[in-house]
């Protein structure tokens, strides 16, 4: 067997890490389950390609960095859409969840989220079409890196920015106040309320953090293969097996347990098949809820 799986699932894994951390920083604090969240990663990889699209438009095309695909109209336009896919979820939260929060049904909140993530993704396909579209179409060349493993100049980027906002996020919750509120309310939130945390703060905070980590998941999926509107929707079983593997509230979790699912889906189409990769989140979904419910990282409730 071929050791390239294991690079083709390190990026997978990357990628659905980063879009774990969210969803699993979600339903720690808002104690729901987020199907907004996958198209929040299209919205992003879209919104992004929407900057590139005016910045090249406006000051014609910019010299990429070689050997790379992209150049610095990607990254103004990668932090651009990082903001904006952080507001539209602020805005889908003030429009849609904040009401329904005072219900205190949870059944309603991911019923509603379900219905706005069908809601996202035909407004999507209307204002984009459902043809794929892309950040550059320049040929990538693999680079050999040993035991017959070869990334390209993209993949390697993707993986350096994915690592620099894991850490950037684990400073985060650890060493600043907005992050340690985080970590309370997550905790228990009417004691966090009661000791003078701003609990409507952390959860905007919550919705922009998610949002824009989405964000980062699109433009690396958007750049590495294409931009379609279904795109997170194709994610969702991984995103939510990988926090639910790592455990629900933990960070580390959720990026190590994207890690266990790209490489296990890699390592699928190596062994039974590229048609059964999906299955494979799956069958580790439910094996951890069914041999470990709170995940390899997650604290027993109680």
């Amino acid at each position: 067997m071929s050791l390239q799986f294991l690079a083709d699932g390190l990026f997978a894994g990357a990628l659905i890490g980063l879009g774990a951390v969210g969803l699993t920083l979600t339903y720690s604090i808002l104690r729901f389950s987020n199907f907004t969240h996958g198209d929040f990663i299209s919205w992003g990889a879209y919104l992004a390609l929407g900057v590139v699209s005016a910045l090249t438009g406006w000051i014609g095309p910019a010299a990429r960095f070689m050997p790379f695909s992209f150049g610095w109209p990607l990254i103004v336009g990668g932090l651009f859409a990082m903001a904006l896919t952080g507001l539209l979820a602020l805005a889908l939260d003030a429009a849609l969840f904040k009401p329904l929060r005072r219900t205190g049904h949870g059944i309603v909140m991911v019923i509603a989220s379900f219905g706005a993530s069908l809601a996202l993704r035909a407004m999507l396909e209307f204002l984009f079409t459902s043809e794929p579209a892309y950040f550059s179409r320049a040929i990538q060349i693999a680079i050999p890196i040993g035991f017959g493993i070869r990334v390209t100049p993209d993949q390697a980027a993707m993986m350096g920015l994915a690592l620099v906002v894991v850490i950037a996020m684990h400073l985060l919750l650890t060493r600043t106040h907005i992050g340690r509120s985080m970590r309370a309310v997550s905790e228990n939130p009417a004691l966090a309320r009661v000791v003078g945390i701003d609990v409507a703060a952390v959860i905007r905070a919550t919705w922009l953090i998610g949002g824009a980590l989405a964000c980062v998941s699109g433009i690396m999926l958007g750049l590495t293969v294409q931009i379609r509107p279904q795109m997170g929707f194709d994610l969702l079983l991984p995103l939510f097996a990988a926090a639910i593997l790592g455990g629900i509230g933990s960070v580390w979790g959720a990026i190590i347990g994207g890690l266990i699912v790209g490489i296990a889906e890699a390592g699928a189409v190596q062994v039974i098949g590229s048609e059964y990769r999906s299955a494979v989140a799956f069958v580790l979904l439910i094996a951890m809820l069914l041999v470990r419910p709170r995940g390899l990282f997650g604290v027993r409730e109680g």
